[in-house]
């Protein structure tokens, strides 16, 4: 018989009355993503994902590179399916992962039967299996305790299915399952990251990015696109807005002192995002922001900046080291763009000795001489929308 993945499901089946309703989102989502990869058979059994190919025209390994990404599965098993008969178990085995048998040093075999009817119980379907594998490849000593590679044999309703060690999935909830979110996405290592972790639980991303031109170039808004479409491997297809920010820029730096550069920039940034969040359905504003990473992300400055929105703002690497948030960079996949020298607005106009602990009254009197209104709305007027996904092309 064919090959074919088992997803596993993590946390959903912890839900109660709504779990089917993750269920059902998740399947979508695989659905979706496989459709790309060829004909493919995607069912629901025993809160196990099947994902089947239908011809020969599929493209059975990138279909499995893309499983590996996809939220609310906590592992993937690559298989054999085979007859629900001894031999047939057997065979599958020898065809399907001699080759790895063959390479290990010592072997177990572990085995779940759901199917009650199968008139062996897992430990004697172990032992058999166990049994005639030892005879085949003597070289391989049988170790139920430490074994350098275990054969798997689940014994399901719709038949046998045979494979070697699960690979870890994305984990987390489905995409759509918590609803949508817009993450300010700078160009730096940090607002990709704060994206993954926020759309790992479920939620859809929606991105915004502040382009200063001509302090800024073409190249660093391409660099910002391509972030998001890395971003989209885990969270699916976005919106990327541009917002023209040079505008408002220049008008901090001619009409307010310079200390208050940056804390006045980053509230025009969060009133500007709320904006186009509440149009676009989104509930919430996801940030990179890092405890004291730097002058502008200070408990006190954070409070000032955060004060002009009215939904909530969603902060995952808040409590996190620089170090951890690289890593996982490098495991998405970000980290090597988002370090690519070229500027974003966050670098213009940046005050030489910044306000650390300011308070509100403080930036009320600072930004009393700009026409805020009339600034945010001749930014939003100007808004280029992009549309990003991971199949596309890379942008840099």
């Amino acid at each position: 018989m064919k090959e074919i993945f088992l997803l596993k499901l993590g946390e959903i089946v912890l839900k109660g009355a709504n779990k089917r309703q993750f269920e059902s989102r998740l399947r979508q989502n695989v659905r979706r993503r496989m459709r790309d990869y060829g004909n493919f058979d995607v069912y629901l059994m025993q809160s196990t994902l099947y994902v089947e190919p239908m011809d020969d025209e599929c493209d059975v390994d990138g279909a499995w590179e893309a499983c590996l990404s996809i939220f609310g599965i906590v592992s993937v098993c690559r298989c054999r399916a085979c007859e629900k008969d001894l031999d047939a178990i057997f065979n599958a085995v020898e065809e399907y992962l001699g080759d790895d048998l063959d390479c290990a040093k010592s072997f177990k075999v572990e085995s779940k039967r759901s199917d009650k009817a199968f008139p062996m119980t897992s430990i004697q379907l172990s032992q058999h299996i166990g049994g005639r594998l030892a005879e085949a490849h003597p070289h391989v000593e049988v170790d139920v305790h430490h074994p350098d590679y275990t054969v798997f044999v689940e014994v399901r309703d719709l038949a046998a299915y045979v494979h070697g060690p699960a690979v870890p999935g994305a984990g987390g909830l489905p995409t759509g399952v918590g609803g949508r979110a817009m993450v300010l996405l700078s160009g730096g290592i940090d607002s990709p990251v704060a994206a993954y972790m926020i759309a790992k639980r479920g939620v859809e991303i929606e991105a915004v990015h502040f382009f200063s031109y001509p302090y800024t170039s073409q190249l660093a808004k391409d660099k910002v696109l391509e972030l998001g479409r890395l971003v989209t491997k885990y969270s699916g297809k976005m919106t990327v807005n541009v917002v023209g920010f040079t505008e408002i820029q220049e008008a901090i730096r001619d009409n307010c002192p310079e200390e208050y550069f940056t804390l006045i920039m980053r509230r025009f940034m969060m009133e500007i995002s709320q904006r186009i969040a509440k149009h676009d359905g989104c509930g919430a504003l996801i940030t990179g922001e890092n405890l004291g990473q730097v002058a502008s992300q200070t408990m006190e400055a954070m409070a000032v900046t955060g004060a002009v929105v009215d939904i909530p703002i969603f902060m995952p690497l808040i409590g996190m080291d620089k170090e951890e948030i690289v890593t996982i960079a490098r495991k998405i996949g970000t980290f090597d763009t988002a370090v690519l020298p070229y500027e974003d607005c966050c670098t213009v106009f940046t005050p030489k000795h910044p306000k650390t602990k300011p308070t509100l009254g403080q930036l009320l009197n600072a930004e009393k001489n700009l026409d805020r209104e009339a600034l945010i709305t001749r930014a939003l007027e100007n808004i280029e929308k992009f549309k990003v996904e991971y199949r596309d092309e890379p942008l840099i």
